[in-house]
């Protein structure tokens, strides 16, 4: 059984940053090429970076030169490194795994900016 869990949210000034972690087990985390979402409320999911198996990364737009994403394949976790944060970062962010033809997301860990 996929199961991620996501860690290190919380309250953050403008322009601070913070780092979110993502556990990963029940798979061979190595091979499969992993996702950072976040949603907003009353906003939609959007896909924030992915980093492939191979270790190329792709951002949106919105967060490129400020976020990255990386992976430990020997601790099977995720990381989202967040610098320059700014209020519209503000959201629950999740992780996200395509394992055998099935979505997995964790629960996600709450991200807020504000002074």
């Amino acid at each position: 059984q996929v199961r991620l869990v996501e860690s290190g949210g919380g309250l953050v000034q403008p322009g601070g940053s913070l780092r979110v972690s993502c556990a990963a087990s029940g798979m061979n985390f190595r091979l499969f090429p992993m996702d950072w979402f976040r949603q907003a409320p009353g906003k939609q999911r959007e896909l924030v970076a992915r980093i492939e198996s191979s270790g190329i990364t792709t951002y949106t737009d919105s967060v490129k030169d400020r976020f990255t994403i990386s992976r430990d394949n020997v601790w099977n976790t995720l990381h989202l490194q967040m610098n320059s944060l700014k209020p519209e970062d503000t959201a629950l962010y999740s992780c996200h795994v395509k394992y055998r033809e099935r979505d997995y997301w964790g629960r996600g860990t709450q991200v807020t900016v504000s002074s």
